[in-house]
């Protein structure tokens, strides 16, 4: 298999669909590329006529093509496209396009009779046993009508059978309709993945169950954990379509995403000072079983076993990077892909797994757009599609961490176009190594910023706009992901300024999406309290952690988790449960009996009791008027300090 998990993939598509420009997004940064050209130089009708339409096609692929691509023309040959094929090396690709030109050399009358079939065979060989990395285009004819001529019904069986066949011995196979791209085939590595994702793979997901066992993870030249020298980045590959797109979903102003449940929360509040533990109760933890509760949409919830880490890099360039060492962020990712470092150590110890992706670089804010639109775009595509892989493999929280040079600036920028914060109260302070502070490296961020909302003073607040301007790729993934894991009912915990900035831009979003994050504890960060009060966050802790973003959510899960586990685990207090003879009589009987037969007493802190008190007493207790209490008191007194009402 490839880098990619796939060493042959199919593109179909139907006309001006898309399918060549997907087909040639997939080629990245994977070294020596030669493009096979299968139309025939004469044109489609394999004579000397004058085309222009035809001459234009190929001049649109030519120019649209890099011109250090090598091309070999097959269109006279079918038999050639066997042999390049079959003679491709390791380390180098091969992208056809597109078989729907070699079926029409094939079924050529003046190369007839020929055992198509059998040909068709041979390529199907080819393309299983071909050591290149191959990427083949052609076009989908299994929708069309029949055709009326003989020609066109022969070409379109013939094109459909070698699809088949190109189908079954390719790795991965992907339908292009309109330039939104639906995989019907994935390599068993990433089987697990909704149809419908980008095609660009995942950053590597380094398991994460203890220092000694997390070793370095290799990085491929085309991985998705960073940004290719010459080709594209996995968050700017192919992300043409969301996941969801089955739903007619699409990431936009206002979506309307799932809520977490509003009654399980009141229950689990309920339910919790009823448990048999030897103190007061679970104090400020209480309500992240509550929090649970609402997620999970039960009361009893049961604790996080599938944690999963992901740590963005997202470099800004500028003055919001003051203070910072050259080449950090990246130390800082590469030590947690090799297990190192206090991201990796955490999580290890949390039996967390640990993804590192990389985001776009971003341009300095104080001079022009971070990124344009269409990376944001690509970039909230490749946040969403993290979370939904994360849902997929199991994973029931997702932590927030980060690493990017100058993203507390970016952070702090954001706060401040959102919530129309000054930004020097929201810049906390630059820390660089030794635990010095750098008064000059802040005054730099904050005129940076300053300069920064200047210069977007006039332009829109709308969420993807402040990610232009402002906000960048690191953040901008960070929306795409709180965004997908609130499509998937997945909480996320969030620690940081780029945690709660990314949850600030989802509100113009998805106004539902604060209400899945957990902020375990602000660590006395500026941009991370106001967000906070924003977001109507309450912090669970006050750690103070200054490890890095993320580092303090992950210190705190163990704790986070053990709430859980006594709440889910502790039975009723016996001082709170019902009385068990009473309960045994009663279920000893034959035909059910009205509840209004059983005691009140027998009911009271009972996890099946109901709500509603019943109405009707035995004959035995209304004979005897119970004294009256404290509250009937109340209620007496209550009513007679009203005036009386007029009829």
């Amino acid at each position: 298999m490839s880098v990619d998990g796939w060493r042959s993939v199919l593109v179909l598509g139907g006309i001006r669909s898309g399918k060549s420009e997907f087909a040639e997004s997939l080629v990245g940064d994977t070294g020596s590329v030669r493009y096979v050209a299968t139309g025939s130089p004469a044109g489609p009708r394999g004579d000397d006529s004058d085309d222009p339409d035809w001459d234009a096609r190929v001049a649109a692929h030519r120019e649209r093509r890099p011109a250090a691509w090598p091309t070999e023309e097959t269109g006279a040959d079918p038999a050639r496209l066997l042999e390049i094929l079959s003679g491709g090396k390791e380390g180098e690709t091969l992208l056809v396009d597109d078989l729907g030109g070699w079926v029409t050399g094939l079924i050529d009358p003046a190369r007839q009779p020929a055992d198509d079939v059998a040909t068709i065979a041979d390529l199907a060989t080819a393309v299983r046993e071909s050591n290149a990395r191959l990427i083949l285009v052609t076009s989908e004819v299994g929708l069309s009508l029949v055709p009326l001529t003989t020609v066109g019904r022969a070409y379109t069986d013939a094109l459909g059978t070698t699809n088949r066949a190109a189908a079954d011995a390719a790795d991965a196979v992907a339908l292009v309709v309109a330039g939104q791209v639906s995989w019907l085939k994935r390599p068993a590595e990433v089987a697990a993945a909704p149809a419908g994702e980008p095609a660009a793979p995942a950053a590597p997901v380094v398991p994460a169950t203890s220092p000694e066992v997390l070793t370095p993870t290799p990085t491929p030249a085309a991985s998705a954990d960073g940004p290719a020298a010459d080709g594209q980045p996995a968050w700017s590959g192919p992300t043409m379509s969301l996941p969801a797109l089955a739903t007619g979903l699409v990431i936009q102003q206002g979506m309307s995403l799932p809520m977490p449940d509003e009654n399980s929360p009141t229950q689990a509040h309920d339910r919790v000072p009823t448990l048999d533990l030897g103190g007061a109760g679970f104090g400020k933890l209480q309500r992240v079983v509550e929090f649970a509760a609402a997620t999970q949409g039960v009361a009893n919830p049961r604790p996080w076993r599938s944690p999963r880490v992901v740590l963005i890099r997202g470099d800004h360039n500028g003055g919001a990077s003051a203070g910072t060492l050259p080449g950090e962020s990246r130390r800082r990712a590469d030590q947690a892909r090799a297990g190192e470092g206090p991201i990796a150590r955490l999580a290890a110890d949390a039996g967390a797994t640990l993804q590192v992706v990389d985001a776009p670089a971003c341009a300095a804010m104080e001079e022009r757009e971070v990124l344009t639109l269409e990376e944001v775009e690509s970039a909230l595509r490749y946040g969403w599609r993290l979370a939904e892989e994360a849902s997929d493999a199991g994973v029931d929280v997702l932590v927030l961490a980060a690493c990017g040079s100058g993203s507390a600036a970016a952070a702090a920028a954001v706060l401040a176009a959102t919530t129309g914060a000054e930004p020097a109260a929201v810049l906390g302070r630059v820390v660089v190594p030794g635990a010095e502070i750098d008064d000059d490296a802040w005054m730099i961020r904050c005129a940076a910023v300053r300069d920064a909302m200047h210069r977007v003073r006039r332009n829109a607040r709308s969420a993807k706009q402040v990610l232009v301007d402002l906000g960048g790729g690191d953040i901008a993934v960070a929306t795409g992901l709180i965004l997908g894991a609130t499509a998937r009912r997945l909480p996320v915990l969030l620690d940081g300024p780029v945690g709660v900035a990314a949850a600030l831009v989802t509100r113009d979003l998805a106004g539902q999406a604060r209400h899945w994050c957990l902020l375990p504890d602000h660590g006395e960060d500026p941009a991370v309290k106001l967000g906070a009060d924003v977001l109507g966050l309450t912090p669970m802790l006050d750690l103070r952690i200054g490890l890095g973003e993320g580092a303090a959510a992950l210190a705190a899960l163990p704790l986070l988790r053990s709430a859980l586990t006594l709440a889910a685990a502790l039975p009723v207090h016996p001082a709170m449960a019902p009385d068990d003879a009473t309960l045994a009589a009663h279920d000893s009987l034959d035909e059910p009996e009205d509840p209004a037969e059983l005691p009140l007493s027998a009911w009271q802190g009972h996890p099946d009791a109901v709500d509603d008190v019943p109405a009707q007493r035995p004959a035995e207790e209304a004979a005897e008027p119970a004294a009256p209490s404290a509250l009937d008191s109340w209620f007496d007194n209550a009513e007679t300090d009203k005036p009386a009402r007029s009829a």
